[in-house]
């Protein structure tokens, strides 16, 4: 792809600009216990990235999402918001969102996480005017590894080619299903061989990390 192709830089949040992930695991393995399933945190930590409308089904099984999936996310949601005030941006996120936008990129977010939780993540990072435009789980019919979030981030800033970044497999499938270059930041704790596997074209450490190689993607 070349590099005048792209015009748009669509991020993923949580995990990727806001250190998010590890509380989600806790904040779901809670809300299984509430409701007496059991499910390993390695086993949570893998599916983290995705939507939460397909995470209990993924971790636990079709019975237990319908008999209590419900009930699974809304204790979740609710224990999450407990410890928000816990969350910050992880290291270089408000700079690079900055740095892209200089250079003329579109800069949108694309998250499986609701609107209200997303705009006070952003907060973290600068707020929601380091953006161009964000999407969330309210305005797509399928939450990731589906494209459908992506999709909508891009047609609201008529972008057509992009680069997507994000933490997690789920990220890097919903990107290489529209072929989009991917490129994958290890703060969500999954592997680079992981990442690469799922369709990652590339892996960096961090935001900062990314940040400082800006030059050696297609993002130059």
């Amino acid at each position: 792809m070349a590099v005048s192709d792209i015009d748009t830089v669509v991020f993923d949040l949580d995990g990727t600009l806001v250190d998010t992930s590890y509380l989600h695991v806790v904040a779901w393995d809670a809300a299984f216990s509430a409701v007496g399933v059991e499910v390993a945190h390695h086993v949570i930590h893998r599916a983290i990235g995705m939507g939460g409308d397909r995470l209990v089904a993924a971790v636990a099984g079709e019975a237990v999402e319908k008999a209590v999936g419900d009930e699974v996310r809304s204790r979740h949601d609710a224990l999450f918001e407990e410890r928000i005030g816990d969350v910050h941006a992880l290291p270089g996120a408000a700079e690079v969102l900055t740095e892209l936008r200089r250079r003329g990129l579109n800069v949108v977010v694309a998250t499986s996480g609701p609107a209200e939780q997303a705009d006070r993540l952003l907060d973290l990072v600068g707020g929601a005017h380091q953006l161009h435009e964000r999407s969330t789980n309210e305005d797509a019919e399928q939450s990731k590894p589906a494209p459908d979030v992506i999709d909508v981030a891009l047609e609201r800033v008529g972008g057509s080619r992009a680069v997507v970044v994000g933490d997690a497999t789920w990220d890097a499938r919903a990107a290489k299903e529209r072929g989009h270059h991917m490129i994958g930041l290890l703060t969500g704790g999954i592997g680079a061989d992981e990442l690469i596997e799922a369709g990652a074209d590339q892996v960096f450490d961090s935001p900062a990390h990314l940040l400082d190689h800006l030059d050696q993607t297609p993002l130059a």
